[in-house]
C-alpha cells in the first residue's frame, strides 16, 4: 500500500459538480469544468492565475486539440472553445433526439481519437452511451445501457480501455483494437464500501486511479483489479484526477458539492474545490485531440 498522502486544496472554487481535470503541458495549466455551474476553469500553478468562462450549457469535459482549440462536450453536442476569444461554437450534434441526456466524461487516446460518454441528466434511465470520434471524424457508439457513464481511460500500451458504470459501482475493461473497436467486455473491478466510481487516470505502471463520488477518496488499482492504495480527502465527492507537472507526479483532482446538505457543507467547507497532491509514481502524458471535425458533418444551425 502507498504511504499516507494529504491532498491540498489549491482553489476553493465551490463547484456544484466539478469534473474533467486535465493537465495541459504546453500551457502548464490545469483545465476543468463545473457541469452544473456551466463554467470552464483554468488554473496556472506557476503564477496562481485563475480564470473562468461561462459555457452555453452543461459542460462535461474540455480537452485540448492539435489545432490549439479545445473540444468540449456539452448537452446536445461537441463544441469548439478558444481561450483567446472565450467563444464556444458547436461542431457536431450528439443525441439531439435525447433531450434528457447530457455528455459527461471524456478522454483522448494515443491516436488522437476522442472517447466520451452520455448519461441521463435525471440519473434514472439507462439511456447513456459510450462514443468514439476517430481521426476521420466519424461518430460511433461503442457501448450502451448506462445511467451514468464515467472515466474512459486507456492502459499504457493502448490495448485496454477502462470505462465506468457509476450507479452499478463497476469499472469495465475492454480490449481496444487499433481501429478503435472494443471487444471482450469484462469487469475490471467492483467498488466495495462507500462511494461510486467516477473519473479515472492511469499511471506509468498500468495502475488505474479511480475517484470515488460519495467515498471521500481516490483508490489505486493494479492492472489485475486489486486495490493497492488510497488517498483520503477532506470532502465526500471526488470526481476526476489528472497527472500533471513537469514530472507527471503532481495529481490534480476535482470535487463536488452536489448532493451535500447544508449541514454536510459546514463540515466540508472545501467541497467543490480543486485539490493537488504528489503521487509516488508518474502518470501518462496527456494527448491532444486529432479529430477531423470537418469530416464529422459539423452542425450548421
Amino acid at each position: 500500500m502507498m504511504a499516507p498522502i494529504i491532498p491540498e486544496c489549491v482553489w476553493r472554487v465551490g463547484a456544484t459538480l466539478g469534473e474533467g481535470a486535465v493537465w495541459h503541458a504546453a500551457s502548464r495549466c490545469v483545465v476543468f469544468v463545473d457541469i452544473k455551474g456551466r463554467r470552464l476553469y483554468r488554473y496556472d500553478p506557476d503564477t496562481d492565475v485563475r480564470r473562468s468562462w461561462v459555457a452555453p450549457g452543461q459542460i462535461g469535459f474540455a480537452l485540448p486539440s492539435v489545432d490549439g482549440s479545445w473540444v468540449c462536450g456539452l448537452q446536445g453536442g461537441l463544441y469548439r472553445f478558444d481561450f483567446a476569444s472565450g467563444i464556444f461554437s458547436r461542431m457536431l450534434p450528439v443525441e439531439t433526439d435525447r433531450p434528457g441526456n447530457r455528455l459527461n466524461d471524456g478522454y483522448i487516446d494515443r491516436t488522437g481519437a476522442l472517447w466520451f460518454g452520455s448519461m441521463d441528466d435525471a440519473e434514472r434511465e439507462a439511456s447513456g452511451q459510450l462514443y468514439r470520434v476517430g481521426r476521420e471524424g466519424r461518430l460511433s457508439v461503442r457501448d450502451s445501457g448506462y445511467v451514468i457513464t464515467n472515466g474512459p481511460t486507456v492502459s499504457p500500451d493502448g490495448r485496454t480501455l477502462y470505462h465506468t458504470d457509476t450507479l452499478q459501482r463497476v469499472v469495465y475493461a475492454f480490449d481496444l483494437g487499433d481501429d478503435g473497436s472494443l471487444e471482450r467486455k469484462r469487469v475490471f473491478t467492483n467498488i466495495d464500501g462507500t462511494g461510486y466510481p467516477d473519473g479515472m487516470a492511469v499511471d506509468e505502471e498500468g495502475c488505474v486511479w479511480i475517484a470515488l463520488f460519495g467515498g471521500g477518496r481516490i483508490e489505486r488499482f493494479s492492472p489485475d483489479g486489486r486495490c493497492v492504495g488510497r488517498v483520503a480527502f477532506p470532502c465526500s465527492n471526488i470526481t476526476k484526477l489528472a497527472f500533471g507537472g513537469d514530472d507527471l507526479q503532481t495529481v490534480y483532482a476535482t470535487t463536488a458539492r452536489k448532493g451535500l446538505t447544508d449541514e454536510a457543507l459546514q463540515k466540508e467547507p472545501l467541497a467543490g474545490g480543486l485539490f493537488m497532491f504528489r503521487a509516488p509514481v508518474k502518470g501518462l502524458p496527456s494527448t491532444e485531440c486529432a479529430v477531423d471535425v470537418s469530416a464529422a458533418k459539423p452542425d450548421q444551425s
